[in-house]
């Protein structure tokens, strides 16, 4: 693996901006990091880029994704159409897609194969960012999800364990709960609180004895509460956050992911949405904005998580959530941290979202500064996955 030298760049390391740095990477991994004034003597047998005027930051992570789904109109009805094979076709494009926009890790949320899907990058049969792979969602009979597929159906504390077993055995290394409805379920409110704190425990017990994260699904305040109440690591959507909420998950460390991308999706185009959708993501839209507020207010801690393949939100759009976090109120640095370091934090991958020596060289090239400016995600000049450009 043949090692280069990143000379004169603009640096974001995962924390902090430094310029006119240099980054020498060998065996796929980052071997030194600092000014470029001072590069060490390997830096000059190395193969040279040259970053003047551009920004180096570490691979992006996406930590919701779905990887069976393109981002139609219609999720429900592409769902339906959904088997083994497409979904795997349909999982190996969209990995490509997150690639070329500089994402080099992801966490899916619920699919079907998506743990064999992971363990094929893994292995280096299809090119792809590395996979936090849930396999299927855990929600209650009936629930959200229960009809696309890509869901367990789980009824009392023994048979949320069991599940949760279930989907580590079959190569889970992250566990989702479905702790309310959904917005693009049917005639199940968005709001309304799911699973109990008793399910929703014994999944957390078991995934954490395990060593696996779990991300909650929860868009009503009871919902969110009782998730976070209950140990999860995340909670995805987070729309009705109450102050109390907030600060709970400030003093907890819960990640909030708002996925920001879905709901203006669905919000954005009414006339494709299916009305059903659209009137329940309304619904939540001005709950989101201030469950927002009282987040950073509250000092909680936000990953990017885009909730990629729902309506007209495409895989690779993690530059695009930046910029909406950026919109709603987060200053561009915090929102380049929650796409970076904090994604490898929430998703335990501890060699990679930053950019440190001894560290994993995912790494991305822009033309211009994201942390002056986050349109600069808008296209990647170069990304590298483990030193490898890809």
């Amino acid at each position: 693996m043949a090692s280069f030298y990143v000379a004169d760049v603009t640096l974001f390391d995962g924390a902090r901006v430094r310029r006119h740095a240099g980054v020498l990477v060998d065996g796929g991994r980052i071997a030194w990091v600092g000014a470029h004034a001072r590069a060490p003597r390997e830096a000059t047998t190395a193969r040279a880029i040259d970053g003047a005027g551009k920004t180096l930051t570490p691979g992006l992570i996406d930590c919701h994704v779905h990887l069976n789904f393109d981002g139609g109109a219609d999720f429900a009805a592409e769902a339906a159409g959904m088997g083994l094979a497409r979904a795997a076709i349909k999982g190996t494009v969209n990995l490509r897609r997150h690639l070329a926009a500089g994402v080099t890790s992801v966490r899916d949320l619920g699919g079907i194969g998506t743990c064999e899907l992971a363990k094929a990058v893994q292995d280096g049969v299809v090119p792809g960012p590395r996979v936090v792979a849930s396999g299927r969602a855990l929600t209650i009979t009936g629930g959200h999800g229960h009809n696309i597929g890509i869901a367990r159906e789980v009824d009392g504390a023994d048979d949320a364990r069991k599940a949760v077993r279930e989907q580590i055995k079959a190569g889970a290394r992250s566990i989702k709960v479905i702790a309310t409805g959904g917005v693009l379920t049917p005639d199940i409110p968005a709001t309304f609180t799911a699973m109990t704190p008793d399910e929703i425990g014994a999944a957390v017990d078991e995934a954490h004895s395990w060593g696996r994260g779990v991300a909650a699904h929860a868009i009503g305040a009871a919902g969110i509460l009782g998730a976070v109440q209950a140990g999860v690591d995340s909670v995805e959507h987070c729309n009705q956050l109450t102050a109390v909420g907030a600060r709970e998950m400030a003093s907890r460390g819960t990640f909030r992911g708002p996925t920001l991308c879905a709901v203006r999706g669905i919000v954005d185009h009414p006339d494709a949405v299916p009305a059903y959708a659209v009137a329940k993501a309304r619904a939540v839209y001005d709950d989101s904005r201030r469950g927002m507020q009282r987040a950073l207010k509250a000092g909680v801690r936000h990953v990017v998580s885009t909730d990629a393949g729902t309506p007209f939100n495409p895989h690779g759009s993690a530059g695009r959530e930046v910029a909406y976090l950026v919109d709603w109120g987060m200053s561009p640095l915090q929102a380049m941290v929650a796409a970076t370091a904090h994604g490898a934090d929430l998703l335990r991958l501890e060699d990679v979202g930053r950019v440190r020596e001894g560290l994993l060289a995912d790494l991305a090239l822009w033309d211009a500064n994201p942390v002056d400016d986050p349109a600069a995600l808008s296209k990647p000049r170069m990304v590298w996955k483990d030193g490898v450009r890809v």
